[in-house]
């Protein structure tokens, strides 16, 4: 059968995704790997861990504002197949591969999550569980899991077609691409990727493929290590034994308690490779050229948070999964430099692993990766890899025959800025939306425009900074240029700016930004009177952004000892707003400040769902 590349319909139920939270986010995105401890690394893994960590997710926004109301909904999919494999990918939601299906034996290779539920676990909100993902920017779920992205049908090395996808990574201002194929008679699903800095500066790059497989209660992961940076949220980062430490085996993924990071230490010159095998030997392996020297396993554990935590990803019953990853970095903890003009660029392959069982779960972990390392190499010899690799660089350049998906219009209007030229992956002026429009208009004639009910989202690049500072005066360039200001650290500048938008005629927008600076400062008192202001002149602006509004103002005037206004505010949202969980939530955190505990217990008995909620969140005491 030759490989076919077809579009499709899936129909999952799923989560209402909602709106992007139009506010732009100035305070630090959280991160549960800050301030970890470590000891004895080596020097360029703690080089890396030092280079250009994230200190915001401008320009993107959050998406915080998904439900958990799951009704049927039809997902547009592309299925790539041969006669070996089926490959079905959701190019509207990041690129995830969401199955692949061993075909002579009617094997699930990963696991497909049977709902789309989205959770607080991207680096700006929402992510689903499940398939094969791609991420990157920064350390983290990407921003892209649930976003669009570009999707065209292209000649592949051996003749036939692959599947482009790719995309404008905004966090760290770089394009992407993903190249998947199938070949001839091939049990491997190949995937070539490449990352690229147009620029005439270095940047920080991040890339780790994430694998759900299936948590079977005799899985097993393997690694070509004896050793693994261990992180298990208590913020520390050490090196411990594989397969077992502290009196258990940490290569089963149900033979731990507590949910972890293993970042295995592949030795120099080991080829790359993990696979995820069940009690019987079968199951999945990935490997790659060796650029990609990155291997990890997560794990949710058997503890009641591990498994509180697959349930509200999936549906109550269903089978659950761990992860097993491969990255660019030894971490996750990692940047890697990418210099000016440069690109990295790298083979993957996927596909099913039949191994002696008796081997696979004996004492001796050594013997055990050698069964493994054996049947892939005479499944897909190291060399056939490095060979797929050389012949598809050149194909990397080729335009696409047909597009299938379309993604944002970033990307058109950074090759309209840039003048850029990316052999393989254009951007076309066809998806410039609404959204570029303004921005276009600076571009081109030096004035942001005024149009709109609100300012849109903001632009913070260097580059784009720079157009800010010479546009033609006016409150919305004001505004903009502040939040580049802010971005870049500047912030004192930042707060001229937002004062000059304000003095301009631009009320809420700038007033919550001022109050959103106050917090960030420590004045809170002044942070709540803004954002008090700023809510009283917000009643004609969108559901969404009055929503997103009065969370931060509810939570800086319960911070400022303001119960009452806080209380004000709630009461003035729309019921529907009201009912959703994280205000629910607030209420009872206004109940509690009002004095009134058996009222907020009340709340909490009568029970309610917060779907936005982050691994480890906690509130603040009043």
């Amino acid at each position: 059968m030759a490989t076919t590349i077809r579009r499709a319909v899936l129909t999952l139920p799923a989560a209402s995704l909602g709106p992007e939270n139009p506010l732009p986010p100035l305070s630090a995105p959280r991160d549960v790997h800050a301030g970890v401890r470590h000891a004895d690394l080596p020097g360029d893994m703690a080089r890396q861990m030092r280079y250009a960590p994230l200190r915001s997710l401008l320009p993107v926004r959050r998406r915080d504002d998904y439900g958990r109301e799951r009704v049927p909904a039809d997902v547009e999919a592309v299925v790539l197949e041969n006669d070996r494999l089926r490959v079905t990918v959701l190019p509207s939601l990041g690129g995830r591969v969401h199955s692949l299906v061993h075909k002579p034996t009617g094997r699930p290779l990963v696991y497909s999550n049977p709902v789309l539920q989205p959770a607080g676990f991207a680096l700006n909100g929402a992510w689903f569980s499940g398939g094969i993902e791609w991420n990157t920017g920064a350390t983290g779920h990407g921003t892209l899991s649930v976003a669009p992205l570009h999707a065209a049908r292209v000649s592949a090395p051996d003749g036939g077609d692959m599947l482009r996808l790719w995309e404008w990574e905004r966090l760290r201002d770089l394009p992407f691409q993903v190249d998947l194929w199938l070949p001839d008679g091939s049990d491997f699903l190949y995937a070539g990727i490449r990352v690229r800095n147009p620029h005439d500066r270095p940047a920080p790059v991040y890339w780790w493929s994430n694998t759900a497989v299936p948590e079977g209660p005799r899985t097993r992961v393997l690694a070509p290590a004896d050793a693994a940076w261990h992180f298990g949220y208590e913020r520390s980062l050490r090196r411990v034994p594989v397969p077992e430490w502290d009196g258990a085996d940490r290569t089963y993924p149900l033979g731990c308690e507590g949910h972890a990071d293993y970042f295995y230490d592949l030795p120099d010159g080991e080829r790359r490779w993990i696979a995820s095998l069940d009690g019987d030997g079968h199951g999945l392996v990935q490997t790659s050229t060796d650029l990609l020297r990155g291997r990890k396993l997560f794990l949710w554990g058997t503890g009641e948070a591990g498994r509180r935590w697959q349930e509200w990803l999936t549906e109550p019953g269903t089978g659950g999964y761990a992860e097993i990853q491969a990255g660019l970095a030894r971490t996750q903890l990692e940047h890697v430099r990418l210099e000016a003009g440069g690109e990295f660029a790298w083979l993957e392959a996927y596909g099913p692993l039949a191994a002696d069982p008796a081997a696979v779960h004996g004492s001796d972990w050594r013997a055990a990766c050698s069964e493994v390392a054996g049947r892939l190499e005479a499944a897909l010899p190291r060399a056939g890899v490095d060979a797929a690799h050389a012949a598809w660089r050149p194909y990397a350049d080729h335009e696409p025959k047909e597009f299938l998906a379309t993604g944002s219009g970033w990307g058109a209007l950074e090759v309209e800025r840039g003048g850029l030229s990316l052999p393989g992956t254009p951007f076309p002026a066809t998806t410039l939306g609404e959204e570029q429009q303004p921005w276009l208009g600076l571009l081109r004639t030096g004035s942001l425009g005024e149009e709109g009910a609100e300012p849109g989202p903001s632009l913070v690049s260097p580059r784009w900074r720079e157009l800010l500072e010479t546009a033609q005066p006016g409150p919305r360039a004001a505004y903009h240029l502040g939040v580049a200001q802010w971005h870049a650290g500047d912030r004192s500048q930042a707060v001229r700016s937002w004062e000059c938008a304000l003095r301009s005629g631009m009320t809420w927008p700038a007033l919550r930004a001022l109050a959103a600076a106050d917090t960030e400062t420590g004045h809170p008192e002044r942070a709540a009177e803004r954002y008090a202001r700023a809510v009283e002149e917000a009643r004609g602006a969108s559901r969404p952004a009055r929503a997103a509004l009065a969370r931060e103002a509810i939570t800086a005037l319960l911070a400022a000892g303001r119960a009452d206004d806080a209380a004000a505010v709630l009461e003035a949202l729309h019921p529907a707003t009201r009912r959703q969980g994280r205000f629910r939530l607030l209420q009872t955190r206004i109940l509690q400040a009002q004095g009134r505990d058996a009222a907020a217990r009340a709340l909490f008995d009568e029970g309610f769902e917060v779907p936005d909620l982050c691994e480890g969140e906690t509130l603040p005491r009043l």
